[in-house]
């Protein structure tokens, strides 16, 4: 046998037990014919989530939760509207402690999402996202890049609309709100196996 047939035999080994490892056939996602419509909306759930929070505009940030919906901060857990008004109107007249003008004002903060991960199973869906915000907190006033960490999030539709059952926010940047070790979108996709096997 020559050395090529030897490689090619050997490369041809290696690709099926690649296959036959657990897992290898179901790293392509199965979208859904309606996939895209609901990630839009699941999108936009996501940024009038943000602004609200930017803009400090409570009623619309608690009404893109679930009636029973869960927020998970690293301090603490809340459960159902009322419950996450409290918690984040607490976070945001503290947030002038962390982040602040030179002149000692509450900065300016913004959210931003990177890369996210959805998936969609009927009328439940699950998500992966990285997140990070900035103020004007640098040296005179100038940007200043802050925190980041990952949403964690399980989404339900409700008379048609995409809502937040559950969010949690880790920071990366805190002992024991980091996340992995495992690959987020693993962990996600894990998630959404149980859920559909306990159906």
């Amino acid at each position: 046998m020559s050395v090529s047939t030897a490689c090619k035999s050997a490369l041809a080994a290696a690709i099926l037990a690649l296959g036959a490892l657990p897992g290898a056939a179901s790293a392509a996602p199965n979208y859904s014919p309606t996939y895209g419509q609901d990630r839009a909306e699941i999108e936009d759930l996501m940024a009038r989530y943000l602004f609200a929070i930017d803009y400090f505009d409570w009623d619309a940030y608690v009404a893109t939760f679930t009636e029973d919906g869960e927020l998970e901060f690293a301090s603490g857990t809340s459960k159902g509207r009322e419950a996450i008004r409290e918690a984040v109107t607490s976070f945001a007249k503290g947030i002038g402690r962390f982040y602040h003008t030179e002149d000692g004002k509450p900065a300016i903060l913004r959210h931003v999402v990177l890369q996210s991960s959805i998936r969609v199973e009927g009328e439940r869906a699950w998500g992966r996202t990285l997140w990070l915000e900035m103020a004007n907190h640098g040296p005179g006033d100038t940007m200043k890049m802050g925190t980041y960490g990952i949403y964690e999030d399980e989404f339900k539709k409700v008379d048609g609309q995409w809502l937040i059952a559950k969010r949690r926010v880790l920071n990366e940047f805190i002992p024991k709100r980091q996340s992995g070790p495992n690959n987020p979108v693993a962990d996600m996709d894990a998630a959404a196996e149980a859920f559909l096997a306990g159906k």
